[in-house]
């Protein structure tokens, strides 16, 4: 007997959907089910954790605003201030070695809560300092935290993040260590350095209170066998009445990958942690946070940011020997460039050229290096 083509049609399409795949299957139905969820508690705690971003900018903009001040009050000469002022940099990248291991043992909470209680240690170090020696410890410490912080905030807010809204949500690390390092050259302008020191303690005391508020992130917990926790996690970032099944398999299938794919990312990540000083900012961040396996993203992370603190700490180090070297700096430089194209040392110019290209020339050099020495001030 002849079924129904409607019967038929409709068994069919039950036979295809039982063999489907279910992340392909996910990936056509569950595309859009995160934009339906509530966004609340990942705003929430996308703020908690760049408070840690603007502690590191607080941080790295602390000793600009207040160098004459502590060099008069507590007699440090300039070395011993180049060194006050470099030394975060050390903390914070032994710190990056430590934050990818630290991370994915305590979780990306338990690594902030680290990070803060070693930055207001340090603040307050630096706070009751009298002379060199416990300013430098301090110096160092919130160096760590930095460090730290440095790796775990991109990280986690890509985590936690909608595929949708990731990108957008994790520049805002980067927003913030701009408008940290901003605030304290403002705000260092009218007030004392041991009150800008205590100024620096807010963020992290508002990181820790807030960290009480939000869930941890879901890729930690199902890499740490926390299933429970891991979709009591999902479905709180996502929403109650949304549904996580697609997600959470996504997440949980997420580490079968080639073994020779996460070395050739490494070394990609790695060239552009070295690249940037030339303007790329939160591109690195977001793509180290999104592409390592889980279970080798601690090692990984690790190694990218400490790259990124070696090349920080030459800089913020040599800064003060270069401007004591030569004030006038890249103003020199031009004169002296000015004063071979007269004398004709450079035939090319002279032939190739008139006054007002040279003058041009220049001019654009003189802005080339100028953007190179006040790339990262110390």
């Amino acid at each position: 007997m002849a079924l129904n083509p409607d019967v038929e049609r409709g068994k069919n399409r039950e036979k295809d959907d039982v063999e489907e795949p279910l992340l392909q299957k996910c990936r056509i139905e569950g595309g859009s089910s995160s934009k339906t969820g509530s966004l609340g508690f990942v705003l929430l705690s996308t703020f908690v954790a760049v408070c840690g971003s603007y502690e590191f900018g607080s941080c790295v903009g602390y000793s600009a605003p207040a160098q004459a001040a502590i060099r008069d009050d507590l007699h440090l000469s300039l070395a011993e201030y180049s060194l006050f002022g470099s030394i975060l940099t050390v903390g914070a990248m032994i710190g990056s070695i430590m934050s990818g291991h630290i991370s994915d043992f305590m979780g990306r909470k338990g690594a902030m809560r680290i990070s803060a209680a070693f930055s207001i240690t340090g603040w307050l170090a630096v706070y009751f300092s009298k002379g060199v020696l416990s300013l430098d410890i301090g110096r160092f410490l919130t160096g760590y935290g930095i460090g730290v912080f440095s790796y775990v905030v991109p990280v986690f807010i890509a985590e936690i993040a909608p595929k949708d809204l990731r990108g957008g949500l994790a520049a805002l690390n980067q927003l913030m260590i701009v408008i940290g390092a901003s605030s304290s050259f403002i705000i260092g302008t009218v007030v004392t350095w041991r009150t800008l020191a205590l100024i620096g303690i807010i963020p992290c005391l508002v990181l820790l209170l807030g960290l009480f508020l939000i869930p941890e992130s879901p890729r930690w917990l199902a890499k740490a066998g926390h299933q429970k926790e891991f979709e009591i996690a999902l479905q709180t970032l996502r929403g109650k009445n949304t549904d996580i099944s697609c997600e959470a398999a996504e997440i949980q299938g997420y580490g079968i990958l080639n073994e020779w794919v996460p070395i050739l990312v490494l070394a990609g990540v790695l060239v552009y942690g070295v690249s940037f000083s030339i303007g790329m900012g939160a591109v690195p961040w977001v793509i180290m946070s999104e592409i390592f396996p889980i279970n080798v993203k601690g090692t990984a992370g690790s190694l990218v940011t400490l790259v990124h603190w070696l090349c920080a700490w030459a800089v913020s180090y040599t800064f003060n020997f270069l401007m004591s070297w030569s004030s006038s700096g890249i103003t020199a430089i031009s004169l002296d460039m000015e004063r071979d194209v007269k004398r004709g040392k450079d035939d090319e110019m002279e032939n190739g050229c008139d006054e007002e290209d040279k003058v041009l020339f220049s001019s654009a050099l003189s802005l080339q290096c100028l953007d190179l020495m006040t790339s990262a001030p110390p």
